[in-house]
């Protein structure tokens, strides 16, 4: 039976739910209707909560002012390559970590973690001269190699974690079947590990995605430029053109929406890993 206190602790969880799931949605349901407004009803006053006429004249004008498909092909490959390329170094560092005992274990694993606490825009300078001399300003594979090289530290300490909860027993037993460091790694490790490296890689995936100051600094040409640094550019001295930085918004979204639909599960498991079984 359910108690008069109980009943109201549940009613004011929902409610406050309810209130947190609002203030969550609203910025994107409102850039979403921005995006289907007409350029003249953006700004109409009373505003309006629903467009009064549907129009996909922002999405149309997003691809005839800019290049925009170029944009999300140039986020995409970079992306993909740099999340790819750091979840594998960062299983590697991380099985080595949480495997083996060596002297500067603790610091290198110190290193890692006060890598995350300093801010990245301090970064930008020395990294823009480094890129200068190896003249790899204006190239994705220079910007994909900077971001492999922040996502690593973390990648390293999480993967490190989900090694940790993996009985050495596993590995031990396929080592004494024939296989060898790597071949257990990879035939009986890294199939149990599947959720963790599923979520490292999709956290690597969006922080490259979405990332702003790095590609701002180091993509001049337009058709090196990745989304986040396109959407900077609807930004003027004097006016900002919001119908179709919304319309960029809503597309950019996208992908990552349906990443995290399609990965649920895996992320979920990878989060929520701590024991192994039998």
């Amino acid at each position: 039976m359910i108690t008069r206190e109980s009943l109201t602790a549940r009613i004011m969880r929902v409610l406050f739910l309810g209130l947190w799931l609002v203030i969550t949605i609203f910025p994107l349901y409102w850039i979403l209707i921005t995006s289907f407004k007409t350029p003249g009803a953006i700004f109409s006053y009373p505003l309006t909560y629903w467009p009064e006429e549907f129009s996909l004249a922002n999405y149309v004008t997003l691809f005839e002012k800019s290049n925009f498909g170029t944009y999300v092909m140039n986020s995409l490959i970079v992306a993909t390559v740099a999340a790819t390329v750091a979840t594998f170094i960062s299983m590697l560092s991380a099985y080595v970590l949480a495997r083996f005992e060596f002297r500067s274990k603790t610091a290198v694993l110190m290193a890692f973690l006060v890598t995350q606490m300093i801010p990245a825009f301090i970064a930008l300078g020395p990294l823009y001269m480094l890129m200068v001399q190896l003249k790899l300003v204006d190239n994705r594979f220079g910007l994909m190699l900077i971001y492999v090289a922040v996502s690593i530290p973390f990648c390293t300490i999480m993967l490190r974690g989900f090694f940790a909860n993996i009985p050495d027993a596993l590995e031990e037993a396929a080592m004494i079947d024939g296989c060898s460091r790597f071949g257990a790694l990879f035939r009986v490790i890294v199939p149990v590990m599947k959720p963790g490296i599923i979520a490292a890689f999709i956290f690597n995936f969006v922080n490259c995605w979405n990332e702003l100051f790095l590609s701002v600094t180091l993509m001049n040409k337009d058709e090196n430029k990745t989304i986040p640094t396109a959407l900077n550019g609807f930004i003027s001295s004097f006016t900002i053109d919001w119908g179709s930085m919304s319309a960029a918004a809503v597309l950019t979204i996208l992908p990552t929406m349906l990443l995290f639909a399609f990965a649920s599960r895996y992320i979920v498991q990878g989060l929520t890993a701590g024991a192994v079984k039998g």
